[in-house]
């Protein structure tokens, strides 16, 4: 199944839907950078929030949601033009953590939840808006759950999940989400908490080849689909960037590499492509910037 996205209506419930699956770009990421089981599954979900956020706006706009909560994993990061296409890295990809009376993938503790979700919005405007919330449960899901209730005042369910086989491979990765809308009432409420009470994990349900559409009918029978979007991990890195990066380095810090080095890699921390630049090309940079 490919990578894709969709965004519904449930008018008798007064909500709005989004639901995706992104296994094939959570495999990109894992092999970009040689994520371990439990950072898979955590960045992997935090790439289904950031995707489906992007397809709240109604404006091409820049996303930037940055994630640390001072466990092991350190700060998370992924970024999308609200085009379907996401990239993100973790600083540390080598974390691996069980539940020891689950066995289930220890997102929470990979994660920690001393920290803070923050979500950039730039929508070509003078300033960039940033918005941040705590984390609750370092599990991603419940987090934003709590930082739509927070920041956006908007009453969310968020359900993510990201199922890793043992060779690291990503099985199932997607998610859904489900926003009350000002008119909701105490029985659309319930009916939802009800429903998702007793809907089995959404990586399961993934795993077991229902489509993001299928998915929310289970909740939603009557739910109506407005429109798709296809998803992929991309990243818009070039040389040109990178040098373009060089020209901001300090004098001195150029003539190190000229003189000491005799050139320099740059490694992208989004997909982990290395560039290399000749000593000729460093002595270019520096002449351009003198």
């Amino acid at each position: 199944m490919k990578d894709y996205l969709v965004r519904g209506l449930v008018n008798s419930k007064n909500c709005r839907v989004f639901a995706c699956t992104t296994t094939n770009l959570t495999n990109v990421a894992q092999q970009n950078h040689n994520l371990w089981p439990c950072a898979s599954a955590a960045l992997g979900r935090m790439m289904a929030v950031t995707l489906m956020m992007g397809a709240m706006n109604k404006n091409k706009e820049k996303m930037t949601v940055v994630i640390n909560g001072g466990g092991p994993i350190g700060t998370m990061l992924c970024t999308t033009n609200s085009d379907g296409k996401i990239k993100g890295f973790v600083s540390n990809p080598e974390v691996h953590y069980t539940y020891n009376d689950t066995g289930k993938l220890a997102v929470g503790l990979c994660v920690g939840n001393q920290g803070t979700i923050q979500v950039t919005r730039d929508m070509g405007l003078k300033e960039p808006i940033t918005s941040s919330s705590p984390l609750q449960t370092g599990e991603i899901g419940d987090d934003f759950s709590y930082y739509f209730m927070l920041s956006e005042q908007v009453p969310s369910v968020v359900a993510v999940g990201v199922l890793v086989e043992e060779d690291n491979t990503v099985r199932s990765a997607g998610g859904y989400i489900i926003q009350l809308l000002p008119e909701a009432t105490e029985e659309d409420i319930a009916y939802i908490e009800d429903k998702i009470k007793n809907t089995p994990p959404v990586s399961q349900l993934l795993d077991e080849g229902h489509t993001p559409e299928e998915i929310l009918k289970m909740i939603f029978e009557d739910v109506e689909i407005l429109d798709t979007q296809d998803l992929s991990f991309e990243c818009d890195c070039s040389k040109e960037k990178m040098e373009e990066a060089l020209t901001t380095l300090h004098t001195k810090d150029l003539e190190d590499m000229i003189n000491e080095d005799h050139g320099c890699e740059i490694t992208c921390q989004f997909c982990n492509t290395h560039y290399q630049f000749s000593e000729d090309e460093l002595k270019e940079i520096l002449k351009k910037r003198q």
